[in-house]
């Protein structure tokens, strides 16, 4: 197994993990964006009023679309693992090859970034969209059921649902935006990078040695705090097309386009309908970034670890 295979691995368990902890912020994020009435209410109460009104499960409405799209995102689904973190530790890692000799520095420039970023989340963006459309349409719809009772809709429902009113190009509800929101992991690992290698320099300094330790050199705390550093950075930068993104994909208002969107909602709610649901957001995706970082570097250190006990193994039967 290679590095990106496991990297593609890592990803997916790691994002799969970060989303499972935090899906509650998601569900009443894209709840909050897609409200044309604004509520003043708090975090804590939001929680209380949906767990008065749905029960616990109502906070994890949509929460099986979610895992699969979050680790479709980040595992393997193509044979070579073209995924956001194999695709952008693979160019992150061919970037580096490509470096003149004696190059130490294990960060990459901020167009190295943008590059692996690019490549990353358009293919992504491209395959889940339909995931994330199904995940919208089961956190903000109800059904009710035969008791008379109002339950969110199953993945499968949605999913017909979406067909019968829009038919296959419904599942991609919001694509325009989506493919905007691109460069929010752009944004995303760029700043990461850029706040690694600020860390690994002003440590250098401090120690008063003239190289830059690699990446290895940072602690669980290091991922944990950059990653959500990043992820802050790159939400608040692009959070009005992410509110446009999940309107489209949740199908609760009509605009012809991506533009025609943000000028309704400018013209009706103001500026902060651009940014509604954007505290749970901020939080979650803080969150989940910081987890994922955190995961992801230390599943991929214990599968690589197996691998590469296994080829030892294997080379030692093959000697004896």
């Amino acid at each position: 197994m290679g590095d990106s295979a496991i990297h593609a691995l890592a990803g997916g368990v790691g994002g799969g993990i970060s989303m499972a902890l935090t899906y509650p912020l998601v569900n009443l994020s894209t709840r909050a964006a897609v409200a044309t009435k604004k509520s003043d209410m708090t975090l804590v109460q939001a929680i209380k009023k949906t767990i008065h009104d749905e029960g616990l499960s109502g906070l994890y409405a949509g929460l099986g679309s979610s895992l699969v799209g979050i680790v479709f995102s980040n595992s393997v689904y193509y044979e070579r693992g073209l995924t956001p973190q194999a695709f952008y530790e693979e160019t992150r890692s061919k970037i580096l090859r490509r470096r003149p000799a004696g190059s130490t520095s294990s960060a990459l420039t901020t167009g190295e970034g943008i590059l692996a970023g690019l490549i990353a989340g358009t293919v992504t963006t491209l395959v889940t969209n339909p995931v994330w459309t199904v995940q919208a349409y089961q956190s903000t719809r109800g059904v009710t059921n035969e008791s008379g009772k109002k339950e969110k809709p199953t993945a499968s429902s949605a999913l017909k649902a979406i067909l019968k009113q829009d038919g296959i190009k419904g599942l991609w509800r919001g694509i325009g935006p989506a493919l905007i929101l691109v460069i929010n992991p752009v944004i995303q690992y760029t700043t990461f990078e850029r706040l690694v290698s600020a860390v690994l320099t002003w440590r250098a300094k401090r120690s008063g040695t003239t190289s830059v330790a690699g990446r290895g050199s940072l602690t669980d705390w290091d991922f944990f705090i950059l990653g959500a550093l990043s992820k802050l950075v790159a939400t608040g930068v692009t959070y009005p097309y992410l509110v446009v993104k999940s309107r489209l994909q949740a199908a609760t208002h009509k605009y012809k386009s991506s533009i025609t969107a943000v000028i309704q909602i400018l013209k009706t709610e103001g500026i902060s309908g651009l940014y509604a649901g954007i505290g749970p957001k901020l939080l979650q995706s803080a969150l989940t970034a910081a987890f994922m970082f955190v995961a992801q570097r230390r599943i991929f250190e214990l599968v690589k670890s197996l691998v590469v006990a296994a080829q030892q193994k294997k080379a030692a039967a093959l000697r004896a």
